[in-house]
């Protein structure tokens, strides 16, 4: 049976985290109405808080979380890598956990996981930065947090935050290829609920605007951040009567499940089809050829969220940092071939 929580033991109660944070530690008074529904949860639950943890209360913390809901090793990994040299660096331990940004009550399971480990803040990866709820849940209670978001403009706030100009890189893989002569330029979506999936499509439709071509609707494919989705989505777009002559994934992932497709059906890459991705993954460098792309360096915009964070714990200070991925121009693009 698995070990209950204090999150488990606040929606038995029909109380928050918080309260029975109260309850547990005795610091703050309680109704009594209330301490006995949470004291009869707990007995229900058999929950047993971390004792260690309640021991140290008096001691400042020196861990911050990283929480991250991306199913890409190679993300991860780099985001690891990233916080654990911010890290290393300042002094801070770190308690990496995966959280599904889709749950239910996403905000009391972060405030738990934060209440749990003791941790003095938390470094918020895309899309759980996303989720309104959530932010305002971990504010209410004072946790310190640090963003990650697609955004072209600084979104500003009173928690320090890391920007990605997604739109902005997108447009460049878009005019590129367009500049190479291509004018029907396939794009395959990445999932709804990341913010970037929107930017990247803005700076894709902008881009197809400001050099006078149509956004054809048949041309873009929703689909998830993933190889299988893309290796459906372009085999859709080569079933076209008018196909495309480049199709743009919107990560590396993507446009190599659209790589596997066109070799399937016969295709050169990239005199028949010119492919880009977005990333700068290992997918991208380990397909062949190797593929055009727009470099995200993850471990470097994790490392700087982090020190962000710290600083915003040690002295309270607020600061923002944006990055723009650049584009990298490898084997995977060229002008259209000619037609006879």
């Amino acid at each position: 049976m698995a070990t209950a929580t204090l999150l488990d033991v606040a929606t038995q109660a029909g109380v928050s985290p918080a309260t029975v944070s109260r309850v547990v530690n005795g610091d703050t008074p309680v109704r009594a109405e209330t301490r006995a529904r949470v004291l009869h949860a707990i007995e229900l639950l058999n929950y047993r808080p971390n004792l260690l943890a309640r021991g140290l209360s008096g001691a400042k913390s020196c861990t911050v979380g990283l929480v991250y809901d991306n199913p890409n090793a190679y993300i991860i990994v780099a985001a690891l890598q990233g916080a654990l040299a911010a890290c290393d660096a300042l002094g801070f331990g770190l308690q990496p956990h995966p959280f599904d940004s889709k749950a239910t009550k996403l905000g009391d399971r972060l405030l738990d996981f934060a209440s749990r480990q003791r941790l003095a803040g938390l470094v918020l990866t895309q899309p759980v930065s996303e989720r309104a709820g959530a932010l305002a849940v971990l504010g209410e209670h004072g946790i310190p947090t640090v963003r990650i978001v697609s955004s072209a403009e600084d979104p500003g706030g009173k928690s320090p935050c890391v920007y990605i100009d997604d739109r902005d890189a997108a447009y460049a893989i878009t005019a590129y290829l367009i500049q190479l002569g291509h004018r029907r330029i396939g794009f395959l979506k990445g999932g709804k609920h990341h913010r970037a999936s929107a930017e990247r499509f803005n700076g894709y439709r902008k881009a197809l605007g400001d050099y006078g071509l149509a956004l054809h609707k048949e041309l873009v494919v929703d689909g998830d951040y993933v190889f299988d989705d893309g290796f459906r989505g372009a085999r859709r777009l080569l079933g076209l009567r008018n196909p495309c002559t480049a199709i743009f994934g919107s990560n590396d992932e993507i446009a190599a499940g659209a790589l596997a497709a066109a070799r399937s059906d016969g295709l050169q890459i990239p005199y028949d089809l010119s492919i880009a991705g977005f990333e700068d993954s290992p997918f991208s460098r380990h397909a062949w050829p190797p593929l055009t792309t727009a470099r995200q360096r993850a471990e470097l915009i994790i490392e700087r969220a982090t020190r962000l964070l710290i600083a915003h714990i040690r002295d309270g200070t607020v600061k923002n940092e944006g990055f723009t991925p650049e584009l990298v121009v490898r084997g995977s693009t060229a002008p259209p071939r000619p037609k006879p």
